[in-house]
């Protein structure tokens, strides 16, 4: 019933604290002095206006602190908190700067897309705009010796970069004053720092990402110097992990603008772009994990056995005296939520450069799938009848010069494809989605500070499983290496669903294994190749799907049994099997709550059932008929009742065809009774 669509990833906000790390603990300080009854804004609010810097700095980090709970957030804004707090984004004191950037970050980051549409209505962008033209004024001023004071202004902008990244990311206000207010230019400025500061370059690269993504105004108006500061750091050398987070962000920058490149520089870019990509998946993070883990353990000895050399050369409070508990956030994917990274890696102490180094490591794999697959997605709203109208038009970027049909976004064109097919990216992805290595696993739960690395590691896995469904419904067979390379990749998917003793329940992991499996079945069945999943297999994976909240899960789950259904329909003593596969499809239609679910099973059946002397007998068997006839105008009052309410045009239209198929399938059935 029309191919499955590909995700398309967005950039994820940035949720981290946002502060220096003693101001987390004054705030730690100031938490319990208030204890948990209440919020205490007014009184904080209060202290931004003492003539005393200090203690503006320490209710610029006390209200850092209370807003990472969410539910705080209102009583703040409701307070005016944005208008008292943009000021301090100007304060003659750079700690105050600092904490201010830093609260209203969280604020940003805790708070999602109504705190920041609440915070570009309330102007933030003004005084956030001036304070990064100050500091990147300040990075290239003579006046200015490298130190101390050049060294604040480097953290102050990567607060502000970070800022306007997330609210670039949840606000169309907001990136519409980035277009307009020449803040490109200021966070290119800050890129270009990634030969000595690192931090700030990737905090940039990550706002780059995001605001060229869908945005052909700002494509519109790229020159050449923007250009030459990501290739410049696309072909930079250093083999940190830090530097391949910043290499794999530049390569998505410049997909994200490839309708804007001159048209000769398009095949060279590409070609840089996979590239980088490919590279970086090539890195093993489950080997590089625990080297990383016994290289800290072994430093860790080194300061023990000089503890005075050591804190002078970090100048770092300990990682213990932060705060790294996780609380997931949401973030919208596609119109639905989604469960957004919690990254305190910008935080972690000098000291825990291997824990920055692992972390570094698994978010350019983590990005590197995703923009494999923003490669592979088409946003032509025909592709997915399901799919909700997708709020971006990269056709847009035909107003811009010099596009080139090469990198079109409605096909995947013979370049693009040759490119990840000469770089081994189809191997690669699915190497990747194999379960993270029990050796790394190990070291990320025995170690406190280390753990949040397994969600990480996972979330690499699930994003390589979209990934291989992206690359399964956009090439053909034959490019991915004929019968055997695919009868290899449902073996491996079969094991990871298979495998242990239950069916995993994870619904990231679900929905993405399920997804890839689907388009794997899907191409095996064209090619009419000998499948190594039982229908006993398909039935378990089916029951599990049903359970699973997630819309997507069950609408594929019915899916793989149509697909499945129809290939036994072919082949002689198979009517038992369909007739299990036909009850399971009825039961979906029948009880299942969502209408777009209830029309998948209704296509299903329609494959499953079509034609054949055994799909025939299994029909009578089930009693298929009445079924269909006692269903009929539950489906049809169904439509009407909240179709029109909850569906987009596209997802009705095909509901329309559905009622109308199920009409015509129920006459043939009639034909077929009477013979």
């Amino acid at each position: 019933m029309g191919k499955s669509k590909t995700t398309k990833f967005k950039r994820p906000q940035f949720n981290a604290v946002g502060l220096p790390v003693n101001a987390v603990k004054e705030a730690d300080e100031e938490e319990e002095e208030h204890g948990d009854d209440g919020c205490p804004a007014a009184e904080l609010l209060e202290k931004l206006q003492s003539p005393s810097a200090d203690v503006r700095e320490f209710a610029c980090a006390s209200i850092s602190r209370v807003v990472q709970q969410s539910q705080t957030i209102p009583g703040f804004l409701q307070r005016d908190a944005v208008r008292r707090l943009g000021p301090m984004l100007l304060d003659r004191s750079v700690a105050v700067r600092e904490t201010a950037t830093g609260a209203l970050r969280n604020v940003s980051a805790c708070g999602g897309q109504e705190a920041c549409e609440d915070m570009v209505k309330h102007d933030v962008m003004t005084p956030l705009t001036a304070m990064l033209r100050e500091c990147c004024a300040a990075f290239e001023s003579v006046a200015v010796p490298m130190g101390e004071q050049k060294n604040a202004m480097e953290d102050i902008a990567n607060e502000a970069v970070n800022l306007l990244w997330n609210l670039c990311e949840s606000s169309s206000q907001a990136l519409s004053v980035f277009n307009k207010a020449g803040l490109l230019d200021l966070v290119v400025q800050c890129l270009e720092r990634h030969t000595h500061n690192v931090e700030l370059a990737i905090s940039a690269a990550h706002c780059l990402h995001t605001v060229t993504e869908d945005n052909p105004e700002l494509l519109c108006s790229l020159n050449s110097a923007v250009l030459r500061v990501l290739e410049n750091v696309l072909l930079s050398s250093e083999p940190s992990m830090a530097h391949t987070l910043l290499r794999t962000l530049a390569a998505g920058t410049l997909w994200n603008m490839k309708g804007s490149l001159p048209v000769a520089r398009q095949a060279q870019t590409l070609s840089a772009v996979v590239t980088t990509l490919s590279k970086c998946l090539e890195l093993d993070s489950g080997a590089l994990i625990p080297e990383l883990r016994l290289a800290e353990e072994e430093r860790e000895r080194n300061t023990a056995a000089a503890p005075e050399a050591e804190d002078q050369a970090a100048g770092e409070l300990p990682l213990e005296e932060m705060d790294e508990e996780e609380e997931p956030t949401k973030h919208k994917r596609n119109g639905k939520a989604a469960k957004a990274d919690n990254d305190f890696s910008d935080l972690l102490p000098r000291g825990k450069q291997e824990l920055r180094e692992a972390t570094a490591l698994l978010t350019a794999q983590q990005t590197s799938l995703e923009i494999i697959v923003n490669m592979c997605c088409s946003d032509d709203p025909s592709d997915d009848e399901w799919e909700e109208e997708s709020s971006s038009d990269e056709s847009d970027l035909g107003l811009c010069d010099g596009v080139s049909n090469l990198m079109s976004p409605l096909c995947l064109s013979a370049e693009v494809q040759g490119a990840l097919i000469n770089h081994s990216i189809p191997e690669k992805v699915l190497k990747k989605s194999e379960f993270p290595r029990k050796e790394a696993m190990d070291v990320c739960h025995q170690n406190p500070s280390w753990r949040g690395l397994s969600k990480k590691m996972q979330r690499v896995q699930s994003r390589a499983l979209t990934c291989l469904h992206s690359i399964l419904s956009t090439m053909d067979a034959e490019s991915l290496g004929g019968a055997a390379a695919l009868q290899r990749a449902a073996q491996h998917l079969s094991t990871l669903v298979f495998g242990a003793a239950e069916i995993p329940k994870d619904e990231e992991f679900l929905e993405a294994v399920i997804s890839a499996m689907r388009s794997l079945l899907q191409m095996i069945a064209s090619k009419n190749i000998s499948q190594c999943m039982t229908p006993q297999q398909l039935m378990s994976l089916s029951d599990a799907a049903t359970r699973c909240e997630v819309v997507s899960v069950r609408v594929n789950a019915v899916a793989i049994l149509g697909i499945t259904g129809s290939t036994l329909a072919k082949e002689k003593g198979t009517a038992e099997t369909l007739q299990m596969i036909g009850n399971a499809l009825l039961q979906v239609a029948t009880k299942d709550v969502d209408l777009v679910v209830n029309g998948e099973a209704l296509d299903a059946l329609f494959d499953v059932f079509a034609d054949g002397d055994e799909s025939e007998k299994a029909a009578k068997n089930i009693q298929l008929l009445p079924a269909l006839k006692t269903l009929q105008p539950v489906f049809k009052a169904k439509i009407r009742k909240e179709g029109r309410g909850k569906h987009s045009p596209q997802q009705l239209c095909v509901l329309d065809n559905i009622k109308v198929n199920l009409r015509r399938f129920i006459g043939y059935l009639e034909k077929v009774v009477k013979k």
